[in-house]
């Protein structure tokens, strides 16, 4: 039985995929918007998102510990973990309550999954030169989850203070904008 989140996500992890797939060794170092880290930590990170948030849904705490997730055949297995995101949030359990480790409701967590899956999948592409565009659905998702969460997220850290959107910018690039990322970012 699949929910509304889980469907979302099956819109996301194909795209998020595809990017993880077409990066390159030789550009595991390369800066992304994400200023602390590079390509490889961000991986790092996403990895993390993806056993983690597999594990709240299952209402099991997170382990948020340092883990490197790239030794061989890593971008095979981010594909079976983000399969294995899906299915965690396709159980209607997974929506209720609180999720572990987050005191906050589990179907405002599993929103938190779509987002980080997407946005750092175009984080992703833009520093690895790749071409990312954010299924419509999944931003309409952002952009609500912004209009309700926006302000206590950036207050967490999550996301940076809101910039301008480029003028004409894509309902993707809006979204961006509010969560502080620069959509015309570059590597050069």
């Amino acid at each position: 039985m699949a929910t509304k989140t889980s469907e979302l996500l099956s819109e996301a992890a194909p795209r998020a995929i595809a990017v993880v797939r077409a990066i390159r060794d030789d550009q595991l170092e390369l800066p992304t918007p994400c200023a602390d880290y590079t390509v490889r930590d961000l991986l790092n990170h996403l990895f993390q998102v993806l056993v983690n948030f597999q594990e709240m849904a299952a209402k099991r705490p997170p382990n948020w510990d340092k883990v490197d997730y790239l030794p061989e055949g890593w971008r095979d297995r981010f594909a079976a973990e983000a399969q294995r995101l899906i299915e965690a949030w396709a159980d209607p359990a997974a929506l209720e309550g609180v999720a572990p480790g987050m005191g906050l409701p589990a179907q405002v967590v599993g929103e938190m999954a779509l987002i980080d899956l997407t946005v750092h999948a175009w984080d992703l592409a833009r520093a690895t030169g790749q071409p990312f565009d954010a299924a419509p659905a999944v931003v309409a998702a952002a952009h609500a989850f912004m209009d309700r969460m926006g302000d206590a997220g950036q207050r967490m850290g999550a996301f940076a203070a809101p910039v301008e959107a480029p003028p004409g910018g894509t309902p993707f690039d809006l979204v961006l904008a509010r969560m502080g990322r620069q959509p015309t970012w570059s590597p050069r």
